[in-house]
């Protein structure tokens, strides 16, 4: 059986999805229990198939879908490969998903209504398609992939407020020109190559040494631009703060975390599978200061938008912005350590941001208002759901001992590595405005007056029991905050291990 983790790992939450749509009946309890079951399922699964690849001495699985061979000569078979890489991400993927969906249980009733049912199986997709980016090792396979979860994240948005379906709008014109960018690329490798199967392509332009052909060139130019779309790399990050802030709450909380990171990780994989280290990081090459130059303006910008915003979810859209820099500006270092602290980062930034938006949804929620003069005396109106918040935020500034602050560590030791002072400039700045940002909002929650309600607060008035004028937050909602905010804690504790399994793995790739 466990030879066939990969598939099985996702057929649990597409039966999930199927069962949902079939007998959910528009009873969104029904709907819950089973992507519950089904995403439990997922993340026991993954674990599994984290547990596996450590143990061989392979490095990775591969799985041919339907037996066939890609290498056979007929070149139409899909394979699935999974490494330590993967394994980790699509361990981060289905916790996230299944803790996401404890938080749903009283959010998918209260913002979506009878829709809980259609909503819990487009997340049970998001999913699969999340899943199958991670683990393909099929170029063309990877578009259908990413264009399942295009598609399935636009309908959640739309399920948000008034304003959702204009964003998700704008997200369908940003992801359709994202992904036809990256087809036009697939189809000059196809051509020139004549096979989709990502290793295959890799053999084929190193043997016929096609480095320097222009259809080569233009090709990796073409999916760096779609990838760089769908992850939000500023300039091209439009489509993202409305997306994130506007749709329902258990959407955000979950896109939030996973979707920039994700392809992030399949720009990684791009840049290392299909064209390899010697192509990217070329001494002939312009890409890696061109691009070092770009996260550089992109960790900035973020950061100084950031700062202007008083809408709490807004704020935290441009800090994922910033971060995505931080990825992408580390991946392209042409240094063992930056590219280790940039997948390392993607682990970080999943943990970190998940706390935060479940936080701040918590927030949101309780007080009704979404500006930061919602944190005014907040500690002592709901002093659990700040500690969570807290959390959250000393990593997004990077304080030890949280995961931000390693990773930022690695990728800063990166940047002086391979010289790269702009890079580490740009890092520890952004730091300082995390910092201004966060420290803020705690002056304002820990001693700021509380306005509305008593300054003196018995022990009633804990998060568990509303507060006057603030609404009661269930634990389905709690508990999730709780495990996200200690996953900040622990990946940041367990940093020497993660980065000594992320840089062997990178080894392995770059050869």
């Amino acid at each position: 059986m466990t030879d066939h983790l990969p598939i099985l790992l996702l057929l649990s939450p597409l039966f999930g999805a199927l069962v949902c749509v079939l007998f959910g009946k528009g009873n969104s309890k029904n709907a819950w229990i089973v992507s519950m079951i089904s995403l439990g399922i997922s993340s026991i699964l993954s674990v599994f198939l984290l547990l596996k690849v450590l143990s061989i001495k392979a490095g990775d699985i591969r799985y041919r879908m339907g037996g066939w061979d890609p290498s056979s000569g007929y070149e139409v078979g899909i394979e699935l490969r999974v490494d330590i890489l993967a394994a980790l991400i699509v361990l981060a993927v289905t916790l996230v998903g299944f803790i996401n969906t404890i938080y749903s249980k009283t959010r998918v009733p209260a913002e979506v209504g009878e829709k809980g049912p259609f909503f819990y199986a487009l997340i049970q997709l998001l999913i699969v398609g999340l899943c199958g980016i991670i683990m393909t090792n099929d170029a063309f396979n990877l578009y259908v992939l990413i264009e399942i979860t295009s598609l399935t994240s636009y309908a959640l948005i739309a399920m948000g407020n008034r304003r959702a379906a204009l964003s998700s709008f704008n997200y369908v014109i940003m992801g359709t020109i994202g992904a036809s960018f990256y087809l036009l690329g697939v189809g000059y490798l196809y051509i020139k190559t004549g096979t989709l199967n990502i290793d295959d392509i890799h053999t084929y332009l190193e043997n016929e040494n096609l480095w320097t052909s222009q259809s080569i060139i233009v090709a990796f130019i073409l999916i760096m631009l779609g990838v760089w779309t769908k992850m939000a790399l500023f300039p091209l990050h439009g489509w993202l703060p409305n997306a994130y802030s506007y749709a329902p709450s258990m959407t955000g909380t979950f896109m939030a975390p996973l979707m920039t990171k994700v392809m992030v990780y399949v720009m990684i994989r791009v840049m290392l599978w299909l064209f390899g280290a010697d192509f990217v990081y070329s001494e002939d090459s312009v890409w890696g200061e061109l691009i070092v130059w770009m996260s550089v303006v992109a960790i900035v910008a973020g950061s100084f938008l950031a700062l202007a915003r008083n809408d709490i979810k807004k704020m935290l859209t441009y800090l994922i912005i910033a971060e995505v820099g931080y990825m992408v500006g580390g991946a392209w270092l042409n240094s063992l350590t930056g590219q280790a602290g940039a997948f390392y980062h993607i682990l970080s930034d999943a943990a970190m941001t998940f706390c935060l938006f479940i936080a701040a949804s918590i927030v949101i929620i309780r007080t009704g208002e979404s500006r930061l003069n919602a944190f005014d005396g907040l500690f002592r109106k709901m002093p659990l759901t700040m500690i969570g918040f807290t959390i959250g935020g000393l990593s997004m500034i990077g304080l030890p001992p949280t995961c931000g602050f390693f990773s930022k560590w690695y990728l800063i030791s990166g940047g002086i590595e391979s010289g790269h002072w702009e890079f580490v400039v740009a890092l520890l700045f952004s730091s300082l405005i995390n910092a201004v940002i966060f420290f803020k909002i705690f002056e304002r929650a820990y001693f700021g007056k509380i306005k509305g309600i008593k300054e003196e607060v018995s022990v009633a008035d804990i998060d568990m029991i509303p507060a006057e004028g603030i609404k009661s937050v269930p634990a389905s909602m709690l508990i999730p905050l709780f495990i996200s905010a200690l996953s900040v804690l622990i990946l940041g504790i367990m940093n020497k291990n993660l980065f000594s399994w992320i840089s062997n793995a990178l080894k392995m790739i770059n050869g």
